[in-house]
């Protein structure tokens, strides 16, 4: 008989693929000229960010359901200032993609996302180059070329910008390791949000002033409430599934949910949105990218079982495969609030970050799964 705690982990795991997907699939029908038509990606990252900080700092400082870190102004401007800096700049180029390349596309792209940790890693010197892993970065980009090259619908400039923003995404969990980590900050999924999105907010707002508050001015805006509002609660329901998922599975599984998670959505976009086409050649170069991924996957999960003793309990060797999936040169943190706006955790640098819940690591970081907003985001 399937004990409860079985059944309990598989919807966790059914719900984290059903936000994820829900999340990206609902940013890019909001921001597309073809469908709702809110064609301004940091106005909406924004909303994201300033509805997940509100709600944190509910729970934080009114409901008390969690206690705030012990954080200090040197901490604050050295540490969280220039995390919060990457992380709008991830979820604001992440989520402008979406006005120029189609779903399915982006999810092949974020394939990069290990690769492009690996080498900030490496630039920052808290990882070394490796020939093992340098073929694994290779085959992934070069499955990503591939993907690329068949694509119907290549856009120039959204490729730029889903690339930059994923630059941008694996800068911040270098430096989340770099600079909270060497301090000895850990901080949970809420007091993320609570101390990131207000200062992601700020950061968004002199892009916003200067790129989308004029036309805005001038265009026939369509705001709907309550469009907005459960946009926002779905990119902030994400960043808990994530939550949910970390705590009750063990790095293996994770990586698997994104893996299908990103198959999933390729699926569901192609038929939610007809414009976006798939040829035999995407899925080539995709799977070969998968291949590398899933290479690269395995090698950390031997590196992380090799560190531990076997009298280890259960419990630890949980909380050591999570600390492993955060290191820099790793493959998805809490976003949001990425895919995009905004939405991950901020304790490590989990190279596939999903975009969707951009502060609290999630399982794409880890196998990448995945964009934002509060992602982005939240995704």
């Amino acid at each position: 008989m399937i004990g409860r705690p079985l059944v309990l982990t598989y919807l966790y795991l059914l719900l984290y693929i059903f936000l994820s997907s829900g999340v990206i699939l609902y940013n890019k029908w909001v921001l597309s000229p073809k469908y709702f038509n809110f064609p301004y990606p940091i106005t909406l990252t924004m909303i994201h960010m300033g509805f997940s900080g509100l709600v944190a700092f509910i729970l934080v400082r009114v409901l008390k359901v969690v206690a705030p870190v012990k954080m200090t102004f040197e901490i604050y401007a050295t540490c969280v200032i220039p995390i919060s800096a990457f992380f709008a700049s991830s979820l604001w180029f992440g989520n402008t993609a979406y006005l120029h390349i189609s779903v399915a596309f982006i999810q092949m792209l974020k394939a990069l996302m290990p690769v492009a940790t690996f080498v900030m890693a490496v630039i920052c010197g808290t990882d070394k180059l490796k020939c093992d892993v340098f073929t694994n970065m290779l085959l992934i980009s070069v499955g990503v070329v591939i993907s690329s090259y068949g694509e119907i619908h290549f856009n120039v400039v959204g490729t730029l910008y889903q690339v930059t923003g994923i630059f941008a995404e694996a800068l911040r969990l270098v430096l989340t390791q770099v600079l909270l980590q060497k301090k000895g900050l850990t901080l949970n999924p809420v007091t993320s949000l609570y101390y990131i999105a207000p200062c992601s907010f700020v950061f968004l707002f002199i892009p916003w002033y200067l790129l989308e508050q004029p036309e805005m001015e001038v265009s026939q805006i369509r705001f709907n409430f309550w469009i907005f509002f459960s946009n926002a609660l779905s990119a902030l329901a994400l960043n808990f599934s994530i939550f949910l998922v970390i705590g009750r599975t063990g790095a293996v599984t994770i990586r698997v949910a994104g893996v299908l998670k990103d198959w999933i959505l390729i699926a569901l976009s192609t038929v939610i949105f007809p414009e976006s086409t798939i040829t035999g050649l995407n899925i080539i170069g995709y799977a070969i990218a998968l291949v590398g991924v899933v290479m690269y996957n395995y090698l950390k999960v031997r590196e992380g079982r090799g560190l531990q003793l076997p009298s280890e309990s259960v419990v630890d060797r949980t909380a050591k495969d999570w600390k492993l999936d955060k290191k820099s040169s790793d493959l998805y943190i809490p976003n949001s609030v990425k895919d995009d706006g905004g939405g991950g955790n901020e304790s490590a640098s989990d190279p596939k970050v999903d975009e969707e819940a951009p502060l609290i690591p999630s399982s794409r970081t880890l196998s990448h799964i995945g964009r934002s907003q509060v992602t982005s985001h939240t995704a």
